[in-house]
């Protein structure tokens, strides 16, 4: 087979000169294999975004690779055995390391694959052109559908036929716009978005686990407003989050993250997006299998805390970040704001979204031995005076007079014993 080969730009980046690495490629050139690094690695790398993992593409059969690396002192793990994946551990560093593939059947969800040595039959089974780069341990770049190209002018595009790619894995529909919203012009590729549209029904046979981690990273994008825009206009977000969604709402707080420097929170903006009345925070936290901790920042920031608005007293404002947090009453601000039409630059919104930034609220300044101390045996009684002290506190703008801490603490503790 002859490769399209790109002599300019090579791939140059520290995690392609890495030890580690090298030792990888040494240990899989020892019975002849071409080894080169695919996908994310090469592509950001070409563009100046950061790598958080590089992806080894192989001819040697994962038999050979876990034999191989072995000989070499590394670690080799059969994570991913059945579609040709092996874990290599070189310095403490894990690389997966797949053998080159074609797939034999698919069913939407899920492929059995057989093993090549033909790179540009590798990379016809992938997703996206700019997804197919390989490059060389000495940085040579192999581009075997037009990967580049695409990359530079930041077009995502199917390779080959973009229906029959779907149809292998319904998945590849929310991680076209995912893509598109991550590398893309801003201009959604209009055979992909057609296939997407047409084949939209198979979304339903994925998992929601699949589902929701496929949303959060397409919710964090730069162009998420611009892409979800047109999965709602299809009707193909409809189908992925199964409740009454409010893109205008997810977009208003896109910009009001942006006015206020925060960095793109994906559960948050799924709240802004498909919390719409009391409830819907459950419903979403079961069908898209949100973590505990998940479903718990849905609600925490879906709040009906008066000190939100920013029409109310500070002193308000102030007992709403007690109680929330500095991170949940900020996200909660956002929130409510982006449920409104202030502007993104609305001054009273901002002064009260940017609250914890010049107030830091204080620990309450008594604790169960100072109630003890006062006569109070430990139990029910005890937390229910320091219940009621700290409503008094709150209440009372945080009081810092030690004095009258301690004389609203005697009387409490005095009515409590009476």
């Amino acid at each position: 087979m002859r490769e399209t080969t790109i002599k300019w730009p090579r791939v140059n980046a520290a995690w392609l000169r890495s030890p580690a690495i090298e030792k990888v490629f040494a240990a899989l050139a020892k019975d002849g294999a071409t080894t080169r690094v695919v996908g994310g690695a090469v592509r950001n790398t070409l563009i100046d975004r950061p790598v958080n993992e590089v992806d080894i593409a192989t001819t040697a059969i994962p038999d050979e690779t876990m034999r191989l690396a072995r000989a070499a002192g590394l670690g080799a793990y059969p994570t991913g055995i059945d579609h040709g994946t092996v874990t290599v551990v070189a310095d403490g560093q894990s690389y997966e390391v797949t053998t080159l593939r074609r797939d034999v059947e698919t069913d939407g969800r899920h492929a059995v694959v057989a093993f090549t040595d033909d790179w540009k039959e590798d990379a016809s089974r992938r997703d996206f052109t700019i997804n197919a780069l390989y490059c060389d341990p000495d940085g040579t770049l192999y581009d075997p559908v037009g990967g580049f190209e695409d990359l530079r002018k930041r077009r995502v595009r199917f390779i080959g036929d973009a229906k029959q790619r779907i149809r292998e894995d319904y998945l590849r529909i929310l991680r076209f716009f995912r893509f598109s919203a991550q590398y893309g012009n801003g201009q959604i590729d209009p055979t992909g978005l057609a296939a997407a549209d047409e084949l939209k029904e198979g979304l339903v046979l994925l998992s929601a686990e699949r589902v929701r981690a496929e949303m959060l990273k397409l919710f964090a994008a730069p162009g998420a407003p611009e892409a979800l825009d047109v999965m709602y206009k299809a009707g193909i977000l409809q189908l992925a989050i199964r409740t009454r969604i409010e893109p205008d709402r997810f977009a208003r707080l896109v910009a009001i993250e942006a006015a206020l420097g925060e960095a793109p929170d994906p559960i948050t903006r799924l709240a802004a997006l498909a919390v719409i009345h009391p409830g819907d925070d459950r419903f979403l936290a079961e069908q898209l299998r949100l973590s505990n901790a998940e479903a718990s920042r849905i609600a925490a920031v879906f709040t009906g805390e008066p000190g939100i608005d920013p029409e109310t007293p500070e002193a308000t404002g102030r007992a709403a970040l007690y109680r929330l947090g500095p991170e949940n009453f900020k996200r909660a601000v956002m929130l409510a704001w982006a449920r409104t039409e202030a502007s993104p630059n609305a001054p009273n919104w901002r002064a009260r979204a940017l609250l914890p930034d010049r107030w830091k609220a204080p620990k309450l300044p008594v604790s169960g031995s100072d109630v003890i101390a006062l006569g109070v045996a430990p139990g029910p009684a005890l937390g229910g005076i320091l219940k009621a002290f700290e409503s008094w506190w709150i209440g009372n703008n945080f009081p810092t007079d030690a004095e009258q801490q301690c004389n609203v603490l005697k009387l409490l503790a005095a009515k409590a014993l009476a």
